[in-house]
């Protein structure tokens, strides 16, 4: 038997009886990662991504580099045209948020989550939403009834755009208590910050945004919240209020933080990420990350994100379709 014969011989064998020589064929990075996101420095989701990079190459979690990279524009369509002109390589990946179903939805992205790879979900900011601190409404009873009885009666701050989880929280809750949705009267604003201002200078009457985004200003005083659209309390600094649910209202939103690849990767390429991205999570740097944003750690892997995301999917379109915002 010749050399070659011999070695091919070897590599059939190992590839038959499963012996370690199997394990060194595993996807593993060999060039730098593009950790990618489609917004510029400074938001909820760059500083998940800075956190990340920092982790994995701190703590020696992967075997190569990783920077992370900020394409934003077109509503998240320049960074996924990135994503996807490395089909198949899982040295790219992006962290997104809910606005991957939203922007398919109302027609900003021809793009679903499945001209993608779903890879883990690292945790959940819900939805809360805030008045002033003298405003006439004084708990989530008093909104719900304005609501019902006439949606359109005060102004409603949201960020950063029409057909949004803030939205749909704010669509969902009228829904709940009986009210038109189509009649809200929804102010966008450029960012969670512009929003809050907004409420506290009088320009408009509530305001739903990330429950920790508002944080700072209800434990200073000056806002109030009146509940947060989770399945259970928060914990921190907004533990006192109360949810949606606790108030009769089946109301349950969260702007999420998944990982998507490029399409085509293998299931080895998905089983290293989810494995890493297992293990970040569990850091004590990630859970100070929780506790400081007042975000839920929850973790998912690849199969069960995609069953995730199509529900998603279907409840947020029609919620959406509901209020005129589908295409």
């Amino acid at each position: 038997m010749s050399q070659s014969q011999l070695r091919w011989f070897g590599i059939a064998l190992a590839l038959f009886c499963g012996t370690p020589a199997l394990a060194q064929t595993a996807w593993k990075p060999v060039k730098p990662v593009e950790i990618l996101v489609g917004v510029s420095p400074g938001g909820g989701i760059d500083r998940t991504a800075r956190l990340l990079q920092r982790v994995l190459t701190e703590k020696q979690l992967i075997e190569t580099t990783a920077s992370v990279i900020n394409k934003p524009g077109g509503g998240g369509m320049l960074v996924q045209a990135y994503l996807n002109q490395h089909q198949g390589d899982a040295h790219y990946f992006e962290i997104t948020a809910t606005s991957i179903l939203t922007n398919h939805i109302n027609g900003k992205s021809p793009n679903n989550w499945d001209a993608f790879t779903p890879i883990a979900l690292l945790c959940d900011e819900y939805i809360g939403i805030a008045v002033k601190t003298d405003s006439s409404l004084k708990d989530g009873r008093d909104l719900a009834t304005l609501l019902k009885n006439d949606a359109g009666a005060i102004a409603a701050g949201i960020a950063t755009s029409a057909g949004n989880t803030n939205h749909i929280t704010l669509a969902l809750l009228t829904k709940r208590a009986g009210g038109d949705a189509k009649k809200l009267k929804i102010v966008v604003f450029g960012s969670g910050g512009e929003s809050t201002t907004a409420l506290m200078g009088g320009h408009v009457s509530v305001v739903a945004t990330p429950a920790a985004t508002a944080a700072p200003q209800v434990q200073n005083g000056a806002l109030r919240m009146l509940a947060v659209a989770a399945p259970r309390r928060l914990e921190g600094p907004l533990a006192n209020v109360p949810t949606w649910k606790e108030l009769g209202f089946d109301v349950v939103v969260a702007n999420w933080r998944p990982v998507i690849g490029p399409r085509g990767l293998s299931a080895e390429q998905v089983a290293y990420w989810e494995e890493r991205l297992s293990r970040f999570t569990q850091t004590d740097e990630w859970k100070r990350e929780m506790a400081e944003t007042g975000a839920v750690a929850h973790f998912m892997g690849s199969r069960e994100l995609a069953k995730y995301f199509a529900a998603q999917h279907a409840e947020f379109k029609s919620v959406l379709s509901e209020i005129g915002l589908a295409k």
